[in-house]
């Protein structure tokens, strides 16, 4: 229970009060109050478990065959059942083995991954490029269909220039 839930339910008393005992009626004085406790307690970090740990507590569990067995085991490792259900479900995935990658940055690329990357890049901006040049031309025949002049007069002062 913590202190502030403690203090809800039980109010501080003034020294010298007169604290009923047992309820029969008789009182007697009140314990002295201890001071508040004001050391700034430092906050729980996130338990992170390695694959291998949660490989290892997964075939162990998987051998417990007793009533009781897993839930021993949970409790002595700390765990909830919720772990092994998570647990579970990555190593069937396959993710198991994802995480004993270390997280963070990438590792740099290539030559040959970097001037594979801009090529990619370079090829999907002329697509794109191709793509509205298509659609100019298609425009530019409308154009020439409604204002009535020959396509073929048209592509050939448009490949003279």
């Amino acid at each position: 229970m913590s202190q502030r839930k403690k203090e809800k339910m039980f109010p501080a008393r003034q020294a010298g009060e007169v604290v009923p005992a047992g309820g029969a009626g008789t009182t007697l004085p009140a314990a002295p109050i201890a001071a508040p406790d004001t050391e700034v307690r430092a906050l729980a970090k996130r338990r992170s478990f390695t694959a291998a740990y949660k490989l290892s507590v997964l075939a162990e569990a998987g051998r417990a065959s007793g009533a009781g067995e897993i839930g021993t085991l949970l409790r002595r490792e700390g765990l909830y059942s919720s772990h092994l259900t998570t647990w579970r479900r990555e190593r069937d995935a396959g993710a198991l083995e994802a995480l004993g990658r270390r997280r963070g940055r990438k590792p740099r690329m290539t030559p040959e991954g970097r001037r594979v990357a801009l090529l990619e890049a370079k090829n999907a901006r002329l697509e794109r490029e191709l793509e509205q040049a298509r659609l100019i031309v298609e425009v530019q025949k409308k154009l020439c269909t409604l204002l009535g002049i020959p396509a073929a007069a048209s592509e050939r002062t448009g490949s003279e220039s």
